[in-house]
């Protein structure tokens, strides 16, 4: 029996998804070959990093403006040193609202000046601060949209003159939003999209090759744009079931139909946070509150054993916080139904009804 699946990433993916990649393990195209055994410089992988990219641009409504979509490796923490390495030259602005992002900073500091132009750190990062001045001459503005740990999410940006640049790893394809106002956007797919091994990038053309210094082959932007992504064998599986995800997100309605669905997945379950006495939030604000990773905790620690035993009795998976912040995290990512959802809200009300 399928589990109802709130890993925070590797995260749930849509079933019909899974049976196609799963039929393509076996034989990929009935071509007589896996797909993790073929080449990736083979006609019909080709076809599927082309479309995968492609994908990405539509779902995002950057096609034709300028944009490129890579599909790399290293993850979102490799991404946190090729910005740097590509854009910045005197002095970045950072804003740090969660781990990943205090991460970013560290990396982002090799390379050069980094200001920190605000930051939640103090309270656990538990909100995400705003009314903040970026300093006018920082060559890019960098920021994450989503908090996986602490679960916290901006629900607006920044007005910026420079390049903004955001980690979108745990919310990706998740809300409709301008991305036009991103001058690059990336995340692990791992969260949101597809399998662990492969990073979207999505980079406005104009603003590489602007830094003089030099860039390794590897790190450079540039070098994997002008070999459509293929400089180096890419993840081959991770990709194709990447494309396979933004297919399903298509044929479902695009963002703007899942977007309705994860709305009302929150709205389900931070109902019930504040409504039940024997729990409560995380994040100090409800405007913060992140529609992926609703982070919550019990106000009667002698409760702990009856939830846990209930939670994982009801076929519950990848409910426990983060180490760093305890608790729960419940990840509702595009591909969890709402039925999950409303399955852990009983168990609240259960565990309400036994205490």
């Amino acid at each position: 029996m399928k589990k109802h699946n709130y890993s925070a990433g590797p995260c749930i993916l849509p079933q019909s998804v899974l049976n196609m990649a799963a039929a393509a393990v076996l034989d990929f195209n009935n071509g007589g070959l896996s797909i993790l055994e073929i080449s990736h410089r083979s006609k019909d992988f080709v076809a599927v990093m082309e479309n995968a990219r492609q994908l990405a641009l539509e779902h995002l409504q950057l096609n034709d403006k300028g944009y490129t979509a890579l599909f790399l490796q290293g993850g979102a923490s490799l991404q946190f040193l090729m910005t740097a390495y590509n854009l910045l030259d005197k002095k970045a602005a950072y804003l740090n609202t969660g781990t990943w992002s205090d991460k970013a900073i560290k990396e982002a500091r090799r390379i050069g000046e980094v200001v920190e132009v605000a930051s939640s750190k103090e309270a656990n990062f538990n909100y995400i601060p705003k009314d903040y001045s970026i300093p006018s001459d920082a060559d890019y503005f960098h920021c994450t949209s989503n908090n996986t740990i602490f679960g916290t999410q901006m629900k607006s940006f920044p007005e910026v003159a420079m390049p903004m640049i955001c980690d979108m790893s745990s919310d990706i394809f998740s809300r409709q939003l301008d991305f036009s106002k991103f001058d690059m956007i990336y995340a692990g797919a791992q969260k949101n999209m597809g399998p662990a091994g492969t990073t979207l990038v999505v980079v406005k053309n104009e603003i590489l090759g602007k830094i003089k210094r030099d860039i390794p082959a590897m790190l450079d932007y540039k070098v994997h744009i002008a070999k459509d992504s293929m400089f180096n064998t890419p993840s081959v599986y991770a990709v194709y079931v990447s494309m396979l995800t933004l297919e399903w997100l298509r044929d479902l309605g695009g963002i703007a139909a899942i977007e309705q669905q994860n709305n009302a997945k929150a709205e389900l379950l931070y109902n019930e946070i504040d409504r039940n006495p024997l729990f409560e939030g995380f994040v100090a604000k409800p405007e913060d509150r992140s529609a992926m990773n609703a982070t919550f905790n019990l106000t009667d620690d002698g409760m702990k054993d009856t939830f846990d035993s209930l939670w994982k009795e009801a076929g519950i998976n990848g409910l426990n916080g983060h180490r760093s912040v305890g608790g729960y995290r419940a990840s509702m990512y595009n591909a969890l139904p709402l039925e999950s959802v409303q399955v852990l809200v009983d168990v609240m009300k259960m565990t309400e009804n036994k205490a």
